[in-house]
């Protein structure tokens, strides 16, 4: 069996962008929600700042995209 590489890419960069955004966009709102794991991803991601604003937002999503993206990508490509 073989996995399809862009199908999992594209799957594996919305589902890890999804989540930033999603995590990203309740601490906006609630101050405090996902803080540890939105610290971790800002430590991954240079420029995102949880927490700061809609702009932050954003820019985490679309890192995450691209690297959930690549990891997917380079999993189905590894199997």
């Amino acid at each position: 069996m073989k996995l399809n590489i862009a199908a999992l890419a594209f799957a594996g960069g919305l589902l890890w962008g999804g989540a930033i955004l999603c995590v990203a966009i309740a601490n906006l709102i609630w101050p405090g929600y996902g803080r540890a794991f939105l610290d971790v991803a800002g430590s991954v991601y240079p420029g995102f700042h949880p927490g700061t604003g809609a702009g932050s937002v954003v820019t985490g999503a679309l890192y995450a995209l691209v690297d959930g993206g690549v990891a997917g990508a380079l999993l189905a490509w590894l199997y």
